[in-house]
């Protein structure tokens, strides 16, 4: 029961907090140099968004349930299930932030999918 949790906070707080990051970085916009200083006006206009903080916490938060489940678990087994956040990506990118997710990607993360069935399959 605990595993299933740390997975899911792994999976969950880790594509939203990547989702809002990037919702983030849409609002500021890109560099346009890689001058140290164009750099941190970048950074500090992202400091400046809520998204980036939500984004920032549910980051931590689902490293630290990852963490969590590697004291508890193989790695052998942690690592491929934490995969799983690429279809959650796939989809939050898709209503979150209205991406278009191509036929061959969705064909590609659902390779992923059956990759993370066989592995908990496995382990079982």
């Amino acid at each position: 029961m605990a595993e299933t949790i740390l997975f899911t906070l792994i999976v969950v707080a880790g594509t939203g907090g990547e989702l809002c990051v990037s919702r983030a970085m849409k609002e500021v916009g890109g560099a346009i140099s890689f001058r140290p200083g164009d750099i941190a006006r970048i950074i500090l206009r992202a400091l400046c968004v809520p998204w980036m903080w939500v984004g920032v916490a549910m980051m931590a938060l689902a490293f630290f349930s990852l963490l969590g489940a590697l004291s508890r678990l193989n790695v052998s087994f942690v690592v491929p299930v934490t995969a799983l956040s690429y279809i959650a990506g796939a989809l939050g990118g898709l209503t979150f932030l209205g991406e278009r997710v191509s036929p061959q990607r969705w064909l590609g993360i659902s390779f992923v999918a059956v990759g993370v069935l066989f592995v908990f399959l496995g382990n079982r």
